[in-house]
């Protein structure tokens, strides 16, 4: 039958959202058109793969949502996360057991329309939204990755739930380089492409493809900072995406771990690598002793080299990008930490005696770090060339690896270049120079 306006079911389902944001006349409408059903333990809500467009609340007892192998979480009536949907999007991507006798809501998704329902678009990319296919390795690559296995039943159960399903046409931009970063990605099919310029002028360099179950976006999300490359849908593509709060939320702030320099000591007195993941530039101008210098740029390349024993303490300027590289690092079970602060800290903090800044010196007892990193007195661009010459990088890396070698031979002969005008103008008031020099002496001589 159906609900009472007045009644204490109607009282509840008033704070379930989106409910909660419609007129209440609206609502009034709606509870002669919804009701409120009852489950014995033991029985399915839905199960995956399940097709039927509704909307699931529980009003008493409990449900686990689980898959196969896994249990995601359990919704206990009156929770925070029972105001919510339960795995709303269709077909279902778990399954939802009543573990207790239940008293649950089914609401026909086309009853009502939320005012949020049509989501900001990045970059005005052609997309559309996606019904989500029965097939779930995605969610399994998603459960066995290192970051997601560390979460909160709680977050994943979120993620689950705010995971969007789009679609975006072959030959479509996704990112783009230069853009502020909104959402993190994760392909269910197609494939994509990595391209980077160097610089505005410049023409554009391939770095890699990307294939199913591979994820994206996450760098700028972490950072702060604008998209570093492009990536370009090469096929039609299949994609899941979350919004950067809830990346925040739900994913960067759980995962990454922030330590102190006394207990960066205590890590490295027991072999933890220190690594400076700013440019070879800043590192050269003052760095932690024995730490080693892998720009952020390059890390990718250097993932297969890494002693996955060991632990990372990752240090950059303010401690930005050395979230993004800690967060990479997880990712490829490499247990990271992040340097709070970074260096701009650790310089207000630790002034010498002549009053200039200066950076506390760490020791690092018997580190060993696999990779041919880049030290002080090496460049760059010869590291790069010696991880491709050694065969230390896979084919999907060499890519990267030759156009990082590109760019850096590209800002060698813009850097040549400015020095040829620079001299040019040199010499050009070095005459001007003696020239006035001869009319000054000229001058003076007539004087005396």
């Amino acid at each position: 039958m159906p609900v009472d306006p007045d009644s204490q079911d109607a009282k509840a389902i008033r704070q379930l959202i989106p409910l909660t944001r419609i007129a209440i006349s609206r609502f009034h409408e709606l509870c002669d058109l919804i009701q409120v059903e009852d489950m014995e333990s033991g029985h399915f809500l839905f199960k995956r793969g399940g097709g039927v467009d509704a909307m699931f609340f529980i009003l008493q007892g409990s449900v686990s949502l689980q898959t196969e192998e896994y249990k995601v979480e359990t919704i206990e009536a009156k929770s925070e996360s029972a105001k919510f949907p339960i795995a709303h999007q269709v077909p279902r991507k778990i399954d939802a057991l009543a573990e207790t006798d239940i008293r649950y809501l089914r609401l026909d998704r086309e009853l009502i329309k939320s005012d949020d329902e049509n989501h900001g678009q990045e970059n005005n990319i052609p997309m559309v939204e996606e019904e989500i296919e029965e097939n779930d390795d995605w969610m399994t690559t998603l459960l066995k990755s290192p970051i997601f296995r560390a979460l909160p039943p709680a977050n994943l159960q979120r993620i689950l739930i705010e995971l969007e399903a789009i679609k975006v046409e072959a030959g479509s931009n996704i990112i783009e380089q230069g853009d502020e970063g909104d959402f993190y990605y994760l392909i269910k099919s197609g494939r994509c492409e990595i391209t980077r310029k160097p610089s505005p002028t410049a023409k554009e360099i391939k770095l890699a493809e990307l294939k199913n179950q591979d994820t994206f976006g996450e760098d700028a999300l972490l950072s702060g900072l604008p998209r570093n490359v492009t990536v370009k849908a090469l096929t039609d593509v299949a994609l899941l995406r979350l919004n950067k709060d809830s990346f925040i939320t739900l994913i960067k702030e759980p995962s990454l771990n922030f330590i102190d320099m006394d207990l960066a000591h205590q890590k490295m007195s027991k072999g933890a690598v220190l690594l400076d993941v700013r440019a070879v530039d800043e590192f050269k101008k003052g760095h932690l002793e024995n730490s080693v210098n892998v720009p952020f740029f390059s890390l990718r390349m250097y993932l297969k080299t890494f002693n996955k024993s060991q632990s990372v303490i990752v240090v950059c300027d303010d401690g930005s990008t050395s979230e993004a590289a800690a967060f990479l690092l997880l990712r490829n079970k490499i247990e990271a930490f992040i340097l709070q602060g970074g260096m701009d800290h650790l310089a207000k903090a630790s002034v010498d005696n002549s009053g200039n800044d200066s950076v506390e010196a760490m020791e690092q007892p018997g580190a060993a770090f696999a990779p041919e990193v880049v030290e002080e007195g090496q460049t760059e661009s010869s590291a790069v060339q010696l991880a491709i010459d050694s065969g230390e990088a896979d084919e999907q890396n060499v890519a990267g690896l030759k156009s990082r070698v590109a760019e850096l031979e590209e800002k060698c002969a813009r850097l040549a270049s400015e020095k040829e005008e620079l001299m040019k103008k040199y010499k050009m008031l070095f005459k001007q120079m003696e020239k006035m020099k001869s009319v000054l002496d000229a001058f003076r001589g007539d004087k005396k």
